[in-house]
C-alpha cells in the first residue's frame, strides 16, 4: 500500500526523533512518483505533506494504531478501525484539520483490534490488486492508489476516462479475497466542447461509488 498501516510504538518514536526526516524522505518519494503520474508535483508534495500531517496528529493522540491514511488529490481516505464512534469523530476532524486537504471520506470501522494477520491479509490484497492493474494494458497502474480493510478495496487517484476506471474496478473486483471495490477516483477532465454539459464541482465527489 502507499501509505502504510499506522503502527503506533515504532512510528511514533520515529516521528518523535526523526519526524522531519521522514516527511522530507516521504515528500521527495512523491515528487519522485509525480513525474510518471497525471498530476504536477506541486499536487504531489501537498497530498504527501497532509498525508504525513495527519499521520502524525493520529499517532500523538494515540488508539489510531489501525487507521489507515491515504490522501490523493486533495482527498484524504480514512480507513481501518477505532474503538468508539467519538474515536472515529475525531480522526476526521483531524483530516479536517489539514489546510491541504478539500474532501474526506471517512470509511473507518467501530471494531475491536484485528491483530497482526488480518492486517497482512489485507496487505496481500492491496499488493495483488496492484500486480493486476500494472498488467492490464489499458489502464496506467500509477495514476491510482489502492487501499485495503477487511476485504474492501479502496481505489483513489486520477483515472484518465470513465472506461478505466471502470477497467480498473473491475480488475480489482477480481481478485481473490476481495468483498468489494470502493472507488474515490476522480476522472480527469477532458477539453470542453462547445454546448457541451458539464458537472458542477460538488457533484464530483458524492461519495465512494461500490462495485
Amino acid at each position: 500500500m502507499a501509505i502504510t498501516r499506522l503502527m503506533a510504538p515504532l512510528l511514533l518514536s520515529s516521528f518523535a526523533l526523526g519526524g522531519c526526516v521522514a516527511a522530507a524522505v516521504g515528500t521527495a518519494g512523491a515528487v519522485g512518483v509525480a513525474a510518471v503520474q497525471d498530476r504536477t508535483m506541486g499536487e504531489a508534495v501537498d497530498d504527501a505533506s497532509a498525508s504525513n500531517e495527519i499521520k502524525a496528529k493520529l499517532l500523538s493522540e494515540g488508539g489510531y494504531g489501525e487507521v489507515d491514511v491515504e490522501v490523493s488529490n486533495g482527498l484524504a481516505l480514512l480507513s481501518g478501525r477505532v474503538s468508539s464512534p467519538e474515536m472515529r469523530v475525531k480522526a476526521e476532524d483531524i483530516a479536517w484539520s489539514s489546510t491541504r486537504v478539500t474532501d474526506v471520506a471517512n470509511e473507518i470501522q467501530i471494531e475491536a483490534p484485528g491483530g497482526f494477520f488480518a492486517n497482512a491479509s489485507d496487505e496481500l490484497i492491496t499488493a495483488r490488486v496492484r500486480s493486476s492493474l500494472i498488467a492490464a494494458r489499458d489502464i496506467k497502474s500509477v495514476n491510482f492508489n489502492i487501499e485495503t480493510y477487511n476485504g474492501v478495496v479502496y481505489l483513489m487517484g486520477l483515472a484518465r476516462s470513465d472506461a478505466e476506471l471502470e477497467a480498473a474496478a473491475e480488475k480489482a473486483s477480481l481478485v481473490g479475497g476481495v468483498n468489494r471495490v470502493v472507488s474515490y477516483v476522480r476522472v480527469r477532465e477532458t477539453p470542453r466542447r462547445a454546448g457541451a454539459v458539464t458537472r458542477a464541482p460538488d457533484d464530483e465527489l458524492l461519495g465512494g461509488a461500490v462495485y
